[in-house]
């Protein structure tokens, strides 16, 4: 199981996804899940991968390494060519198709789940930020401000807080602070979600570099945020007064 956000704001990108991997309570280890697809100048693309490892990887290697055609012809495309994040996230649709007619028909034909879910997120060339989320089917849809965020893997324990503290004009930092909050309530209800967690900031402005950095399980802030919102839960919870409840006898 895994849990990976990703935020499309007016101030720019927001990608997380926890390290945890889970094949069974006595095999839990640490994958990476957000990956750099390209770091230029021109092409900042970035993937968080949910379901399958051997899915997921291979999709990875794919994009980096190159597509192959469909036909017979040798052509091989690369996440370069695409001159749009939307001719991108085809690419990638494209990419997790052909890994699912070949690894994931191998799983499924061993009773082994084979899904996968991605969060394509960056930017080409001076057009802002855009965020993706591709299906196991490779079609997909694009994040918009109607809800600018999305989530795959293990979202239903996070999602409460950003349904209502997420909004477009959320300053980065604000963001980032809440976006702790959503994975800090999702490991303490799922132990297959837990850190080291991997961030990726993109600020919206032109030839912005992006921030990336590993929460690690002593990240002083983050331990902070996730002891601070246990208290004022508690202290909003204690404040709120408690029904009047009228208790009659059985009747005889």
């Amino acid at each position: 199981m895994t849990y990976c956000l990703g935020m499309l704001l007016d101030a720019g990108l927001i990608m997380i996804a926890d390290t945890r991997t889970n094949a069974g309570v006595d095999n839990i280890s640490s994958y990476r899940k957000l990956h750099i697809l390209a770091d230029e100048p021109e092409q900042q693309l970035y993937l968080a991968t949910s379901g399958n490892l051997s899915v997921t990887q291979t999709v990875v290697s794919m994009l980096r390494e190159g597509i192959p055609a469909t036909d017979d012809s040798a052509l091989i495309r690369t996440l370069s060519q695409a001159t749009s994040m939307f001719r991108a996230a085809q690419m990638v649709g494209e990419a997790l198709q052909m890994a699912n007619r070949t690894i994931g028909e191998a799983l499924q034909a061993l009773k082994i789940s084979s899904s996968a879910t991605l969060l394509l997120g960056g930017r080409i060339g001076d057009a802002p930020p855009a965020l993706f989320q591709i299906y196991e089917a490779g079609n997909f849809i694009e994040c918009t401000a109607d809800v600018p965020f999305m989530q795959i893997g293990e979202t239903k324990y996070g999602r409460p807080i950003l349904d209502r503290a997420i909004r477009t004009g959320t300053p980065i930092e604000e963001a980032v602070k809440i976006a702790f909050l959503s994975f800090d309530s999702s490991m303490r209800s799922n132990v297959a979600i837990g850190r080291p967690l991997d961030m990726l900031v993109l600020p919206s402005a032109p030839a912005s570099r992006p921030l990336i950095r590993r929460i690690e399980h002593d990240d002083a802030y983050f331990n902070e945020v996730s002891r601070r919102w246990s208290t004022l839960l508690y202290e909003a919870t204690k404040s709120i007064l408690n029904p009047e409840l009228s208790f009659t006898a059985p009747p005889r």
